[in-house]
């Protein structure tokens, strides 16, 4: 019984779709590689076909499309050579022309049912595509056409053969559309050529030729055209196929032209630098996609198209909580790693953060082609690996930031950080961190001077000597784009806040609820009053002193409210509940349990990491109504409110600073989500002084801490100078500090001993302690004496070891080197608990781990496992699931029960499926967990190949040679 024809709709250049018959399917065409797919000008094809074990070369292409068949190509080449080689005495390019010539005809219409393969590599915009076609009046003769029609009717490995048989032509002739091509495409120019290869002689084709004679081509002395044809062809089936769609290879190709042109205009323009801020108009796109954010606001504009953001200068802006400040950090960022082609580092203030933009900008990593790194808890490698071809963004924190830049000055890769970018840069001003912020800043403004520096917050006061230290212009406005109203509760009364007035506030309305006396007796305060004004409609955030008292809030809100409120949401309340019973292991917070039901819960330290996440992921989404939480909630994730209730004007013990009430009031209205916002304080009569000095009094000044933070600052700062060869020299030394905040602010804060005293000061007391070697005198003939450092002191600052505790440390590891208990984890993790971390114990694993001495190899072979065991704490077959950013251990169960098991199954997981399989995962997670899972292997890819290239590097030591 004969086999069914094949009718396949192929559509014209014209854009027309005509029907034509195939020839029934031969087994052996079933057999041919090259008969599984044939590409089309869409990237689409024939479905693939059951391969076999025939891998005849004489079958080989029995059934691709016009190469096989009576009327095939292969057939009127064979009749055609034949017919016009009778004569021996052909010229031999005559007679070449002369088969091509009346091949043509037949060619043409054939030529007609394909796109030209070519066409699919033009590395342009799909609407300039016309440009490469061919002009009617073009002076292209038939033997040029045919080239053309037979190199566009071959596959991607074909157009390979011919790559590597024209180079056996010392002489080889490009067409004039080839050509014209050639111009534009850079890859695949080497892939359009004439068909100069097929006869590696055809140099001499000008000289009549008898084919008798010795001079004869090769093609016919050896060969027909035909089996010369066929036999190009199975050598290039034999080859290696590309693999990535041709659609794709398009795609990629129109972006890298895009990005190409983005990057000429941004650096030849610092006026108009369309389509979209010197990006690829995709990248509007994608933020309308990911964000819904249709157009920037007008301040937003101004900003970036600042004189001096063009002229790449360092720049500080801020403006109100929730202005769109991060938005523009974003576009700037992808400036940097599209168009200038550097790497991007990003400061965060905490972990959480971190992860969070993480798995924000996954999604445009995955589409933009560049990588998005983690640097926060355990995870980050030093030095970062140097990646061959894609960019990366790494997203820190503040400390492990410090660590990256120190790696990137020790490997003297510095200069390939293109731009930084630091978000709440008022931290500065806080604490060792905000010594480590400024060390970091610093190293990065004295070693390279083209790393551009970006700092944001909402809250910034003595702005001049930031800009001193920073060398930056600055940028302000007081946009907001939601209404933020200010009112203060004393008693019953509301007061609205006015700095004009002498109290700060002015009389604005009674609150409008009845209370029993139990009521009043069981919340003075009137919480309930002020939370059932918007709850459960609107959502509400209560920021309160100390963690005990979140949880007495939420429980007492809950006694009273009304039994209506269970019903809101009910079902996805019960859910939740049941998630947090499994993250439990089987028990949930009693406190919890009771409040849940009502869409009111608690937010602080107090709970882990997956408990924290689901509040956070139900607060959002609506579930949950009502947060009463710590003041680590306003600097940290974004969860914003219609209403912010602050309990008191205290943080634990401490009167609220200023930029701590700019920050949490922030968090009401936000764009968006709410069309209003409004923040309620409430104060006991006898601190209605505290107010005054919350609404009148200016933010406050940002001041260095690297003298308050000794061994954590300026100690610290000394060594690594030293240990990273930064400053070697007294004199390099006090060149450095002088361009740090410090150095700016000197006057204000040394006044007992100058700048270069506190110096010498701070590098005798390291060279006490065996962490520096040399010699400091005030002689001037011995500051340029050259200061080195100890092993001892190079692991300590490449550990971020504390100097007070470090020559401890060294003592305590030494003597357990003598006994060390292996029989369980508890001998090793006793030393490696970190000394200051004792009493609440958040350690950093990975300190131990970094180079230490050689001494102590044993702790880093035995470390490494433990170091996985304590990150995630889970069994080992979850631990791949929860590199994924966003994927947590209640998460990374789910996962693996329903089948994903691999990071592989995540980074191929189709969202929509994952949202039907997984219990309360929205479609936005879903979509974040499968890019983050795309960019993870990616990157892990990546490193796996620049091991590969590592390995085959040939070394220039080797003995022997010269």
């Amino acid at each position: 019984m004969a086999e069914p024809s094949l009718t396949v709709r192929r559509k014209s250049r014209s854009g027309s779709v005509r029907k034509r018959s195939r020839a029934p399917v031969q087994p052996s065409a079933v057999c041919s590689p090259v008969a599984r797919k044939r590409p089309s000008s869409g990237g689409e094809g024939l479905p693939a076909e059951t391969p076999c074990s025939n891998d005849s070369e004489e079958d080989m292409f029995g059934d691709y499309d016009s190469f096989y068949g009576n009327d095939s190509l292969l057939a009127q080449v064979d009749d055609v050579e034949h017919k016009y080689l009778q004569d021996k005495n052909t010229d031999i390019k005559a007679a070449g022309e002369i088969i091509l010539g009346n091949l043509q005809s037949g060619i043409h219409q054939k030529k007609q049912d394909y796109f030209s393969a070519s066409e699919n590599m033009v590395v342009l915009k799909a609407d300039k595509e016309d440009a490469f076609q061919t002009n009617e009046n073009d002076p292209v003769d038939s033997n040029q056409e045919l080239t053309e029609s037979i190199l566009d009717d071959l596959p991607s490995s074909q157009l390979l053969y011919f790559e590597k048989m024209d180079k056996l032509s010392s002489d080889s002739r490009i067409s004039p559309v080839s050509e014209r091509r050639n111009k534009c495409v850079n890859s695949s120019s080497d892939k359009i050529r004439s068909l100069s290869p097929f006869c590696p002689d055809a140099e001499h084709g000008n000289r009549p030729t008898d084919f008798s004679s010795d001079s004869k081509c090769d093609l016919f002395k050896t060969e027909s055209l035909k089996d010369h044809l066929k036999s190009a062809m199975t050598g290039n089936a034999k080859a290696q196929t590309l693999q990535v769609s041709k659609t794709k290879q398009l795609k990629e190709a129109v972006l890298s032209e895009e990005i190409c042109v983005a990057r000429k205009t941004i650096e030849s323009s610092s006026v108009d630098i369309g389509p979209f801020y010197g990006l690829p108009s995709k990248v509007k796109d994608l933020f309308r996609q990911f964000r819904g954010i249709e157009t920037l606001y007008e301040w937003q504009h101004d900003c970036l198209m600042l004189e001096s953001l063009q002229q790449r200068k360092n720049l500080i802006y801020s403006l109100p909580t929730s202005g769109g400040k991060t938005l523009v950090a974003e576009i700037i960022i992808l400036q940097e790693l599209l168009c200038r082609q550097k790497d991007v580092l990003m400061i965060l203030p905490y972990v959480a953060i971190v992860q969070e933009k993480v798995r924000g900008l996954s999604s445009f990593g995955i589409e933009l082609g560049f990588l998005v790194e983690e640097y926060a808890g355990s995870k980050g490698r030093f030095p970062p690996i140097k990646r061959r071809i894609k960019k990366s963004l790494y997203i820190a924190t503040i400390e492990k930031g410090h660590a990256l830049v120190n790696s990137l000055i020790e490997t003297e890769r510095i200069d390939d950080l293109g731009l930084v970018v630091v978000d709440e840069l008022h931290m500065l001003g806080e604490g060792s961190r905000g010594a480590t912020l400024e060390i970091t800043l610093a190293k990065i403004l004295y070693t390279s001077k083209n790393t551009q520096i970006i700092g944001m917050s909402a809250t910034l006061n003595n702005v001049g000597d930031l800009q001193k230290f920073l060398q930056a212009e600055y940028y302000t406005n007081n946009f907001r784009p939601v209404e933020l109203k200010e009112y203060v509760k004393i008693r019953d009364t509301i007061y609205a806040v006015d700095d004009k007035t002498e109290n700060g506030y002015t009389f604005s309305h009674l609150l409008n609820f009845k209370y029993s006396s139990n009521l009043e007796k069981a919340d003075p305060d009137h919480i309930i009053a002020l939370v059932t004004e918007v709850i459960p409609k609107y959502s509400c955030l209560i920021f309160c002193p100390t963690k005990k008292n979140c949880e007495n809030v939420a429980s007492m809100v809950c006694k009273y409210l009304k039994k209506e409120f269970r019903a809101h949401r009910e079902k996805e309340k019960q859910d939740l509940i049941k998630n947090l019973k499994n993250i439990g292991n089987g028990s949930v917070c009693p406190v919890l349990k009771q409040t849940i039901p009502f869409g009111v819960a608690y937010h602080h330290s107090g709970l882990t990491n997956d408990e924290r996440k689901s509040i956070e992921e139900a607060y959002s989404t609506g579930v949950l109504c009502l947060l009463a939480c710590t003041a680590t909630l306003a600097a940290g994730v974004n969860l914003p409110a219609r209403r912010v209730i602050l309990r008191a004007p205290y943080v634990a013990n401490d009167v609220l600073k200023k930029n701590q009430y700019k920050q949490m009031i922030g968090r009401a209205g936000r764009a968006g989500i709410d069309s209003a916002g409004e923040s309620i304080l409430i104060v006991q009569e006898k601190d209605k002084h505290l107010v005054q000095d919350l609404v009148n009094s200016p933010l406050e000044n940002c001041y260095s801490n690297l003298l308050l933070e000794l061994t954590k600052g300026m100690q610290s700062l000394l060594l690594s100078l030293v240990g990273l060869k930064i400053a070697v020299t007294c004199e390099e030394v006090d060149n450095f500090m002088c361009n740090t905040l410090l150095g700016v602010q000197q006057q204000l804060l040394s006044k007992e001993k100058s700048l270069s005293e506190i110096i010498r000061d701070g590098l005798e007391n390291l060279i006490e302690k065996g962490l520096l070697k040399g010699r400091i005198s005030e002689k001037d003939q011995d500051s340029k004496c050259i200061l080195t450092i100890t092993l001892l002191g190079k692991a300590t600052y490449k550990g971020s070891i504390d100097l007070a505790y470090c020559n401890l440390l060294y003592r305590e590891l030494k003597k357990g080197l003598e006994g060390l208990i292996l029989e369980s984890n508890l001998h090793l993790l006793y030393l490696a608990t970190p000394y200051d971390m004792t009493s609440n114990c958040s350690p950093d694993w990975m300190i131990y781990l970094r180079q230490e001495l050689e001494e102590f190899w044993v702790y880093k072979a035995l470390l490494t496992e433990l170091t996985k065991q304590l990150t995630y704490c889970v069994k080992t077959e979850l631990i791949p699931l929860m590199e994924v950013a966003g994927v947590l251990e209640a998460r990374a169960k789910q996962l693996y029960n329903a089948g994903y098991k691999t990071l592989a199954h995540l980074a191929n997981a189709n969202p929509e499926t994952l949202v039907k399989m997984i219990e309360h995962l929205s479609r936005r997670q879903a979509k974040q967990i499968v890019s983050s899972a795309k960019m993870l292997l990616s990157e892990k890819a990546e490193a796996l190949q620049e091991e590969v290239e590592e390995l085959l590097k040939v070394p220039t030591n080797i003995p022997g040679t010269y």
